[in-house]
């Protein structure tokens, strides 16, 4: 089965991205901090990362910084799901190594099919 490693400090937004990954079967496990998160995805590698970009102790992209940096982490798929959508924000994650940019609210119905492009490629 698919794991997928949620990075997100919102509890609604946490259990809702839970809610669509597992009604489509996938596995799931979440951290609620960036540097929980970078541990996480380096000691337990997921299939793929669903990263909020504003969390409470270090930034999305200083997790994915960190995430890159290590052997392990360089070809785990990243999406970035995040509100935080200002001019260039999706250019500056991606460019910086996110695999996908998801701009939030999500829509429920698209999000499974958009994380499935992401991660597929």
């Amino acid at each position: 089965m698919t794991t997928a490693l949620i990075i997100e400090d919102n509890e609604n937004n946490l259990e809702l991205i839970r809610f669509i990954l597992e009604q489509s079967q996938y596995k799931t496990r979440f951290a609620m901090t960036g540097l929980e998160g970078v541990q996480q995805a380096l000691t337990m590698p997921p299939d793929f990362v669903i990263l909020d970009i504003q969390l409470p102790d270090i930034n999305g992209l200083e997790v994915l910084k960190r995430i890159r940096a290590h052997p392990v982490g360089k070809d785990i798929p990243i999406i970035a799901m995040t509100s935080y959508a200002m001019s260039g924000d999706k250019e500056k994650l991606l460019a910086a190594g996110c695999t996908a940019y998801i701009e939030k609210p999500i829509d429920p119905i698209l999000v499974i099919g958009q994380i499935q492009k992401a991660i597929a490629k």
